[in-house]
């Protein structure tokens, strides 16, 4: 009798981890950094990031590498939103929106047909 394999990949964490050690010294080199080099390790930690278990070791492993957790976010946007956004830096901009557009309003509504006030 034969054994089915499996042919879904599931990455391990330590690859992630890597890779998004060197997402992060990239974003922060003294040194330029050539697009292909910074292409490459993007490219490369995308399609781990495709593969993994999203559990709670990623969530940890995400929380210290904010650009890995970026690239994250935009790869699982379509399902997710931005999910590992603060959700106080969500509502802050929210608040801000909803302030600026009352006061736009409330400036439209005090000018005359003719568009002054």
């Amino acid at each position: 009798m034969n054994a089915t394999r499996s042919t879904t990949r599931k990455t391990d964490l330590a690859v992630v981890h890597v890779l998004a050690q060197l997402l992060e010294r990239l974003e922060h080199s003294a040194q330029p950094v050539s697009a292909a080099q910074y292409r490459s390790v993007v490219d490369h930690l995308s399609e781990e990031l495709r593969e993994v278990d999203s559990n709670a070791g990623l969530g940890k492993l995400l929380d210290g590498y904010p650009a890995a957790a970026e690239l994250y976010e935009n790869l699982n946007y379509q399902h997710a939103g931005l999910c590992r956004s603060g959700l106080d830096a969500s509502l802050s901009a929210e608040m801000d929106a909803k302030k600026a557009i009352e006061r736009v309003m409330k400036k439209s509504s005090r000018k005359g047909p003719d568009g002054k006030d």
